[in-house]
């Protein structure tokens, strides 16, 4: 009975913490380019009380006889679907529809990469995001400039004065990986990457390495489903009750044992 107690703690810490990474999802329904995140389990190691394959006697064993000792919580898993696109008619705001993440130069000189594309200038007219970072190629748009757009294939282009026909500014990139889902959460929208994400693939929205293209004006919603979100944690919430009985269960057994009397 102490493998009942044990097993079914088990299972109650990995509920906890599949609750932790559903309120997470939630919380971030209304972030710009959010991904969700799904927690994956595994069971643990098991006591073999007989080895399947062994011999008895003049046979061998077919079955054999394993006690599981529970459940652990293994990864975080991201989920790329994409996410629906949100009109706000501001021109720097874009949104990235299918594979790819904007390129972000963070002040300590590394890299950062994200579907957030609340982009607005900084005091030298640069393209940045909220937190100030610019992006990477670099774009300039000077204050004169007039008519700004940016094409689905990332291209930037503007006004200046004395002009008719518009200036190219410049030509957005972004950054596929060959698994985006092993890409580490850092906050503020922010992704980097790592060794199970493998090193960024570079490439011009819409071209042939299999990046997505651009749309000027929009912003991709949070990828977060709150229907799908509420029946996991209300599966959770079973699963947690059922281990808590477990425990009670086996407490009631070893209370009978206590009071047995010879």
């Amino acid at each position: 009975m102490i493998r009942a107690l044990y097993t079914a703690a088990s299972g109650m810490s990995a509920q906890e913490l599949n609750l932790d990474t559903i309120a997470n999802n939630l919380a971030n329904s209304a972030t710009t380019g959010f991904r969700q995140l799904r927690l994956e389990f595994q069971d643990m190691v098991y006591q073999n009380l007989v080895t399947p394959g062994a011999a008895e006697s003049q046979t061998t064993v077919s079955g054999g006889l394993q006690i599981g000792l529970g459940t652990k919580s293994a990864a975080t898993e991201v989920i790329n679907t994409q996410g629906s696109l949100n009109e706000t008619d501001n021109p720097l705001d874009l949104a990235i529809e299918g594979q790819g993440f904007f390129q972000v130069q963070q002040p300590n000189g590394t890299i950062a990469y994200t579907r957030s594309g609340q982009f607005q200038l900084n005091n030298e007219g640069q393209l940045v995001t909220e937190e100030g970072d610019p992006i990477i190629p670099s774009i300039t748009i000077p204050p004169t400039a007039t008519a700004v757009t940016v094409t689905q294939y990332g291209v930037v282009n503007a006004t200046l004065p004395g002009q008719t026909n518009p200036s190219q500014l410049g030509q957005i990139q972004l950054a596929t990986f060959a698994n985006p889902g092993g890409l580490e959460n850092m906050g503020g929208n922010y992704l980097q990457a790592t060794l199970s994400s493998g090193d960024p693939i570079l490439g011009n929205p819409g071209g042939p390495e299999g990046v997505g293209t651009l749309q000027q004006g929009y912003l991709e919603n949070s990828n977060v489903d709150v229907v799908t979100e509420f029946v996991q944690m209300v599966l959770a919430q079973r699963a947690y009750e059922s281990n808590s009985k477990v425990i009670t269960a086996a407490n009631e057994m070893y209370s009978q044992v206590n009071n047995m009397t010879h």
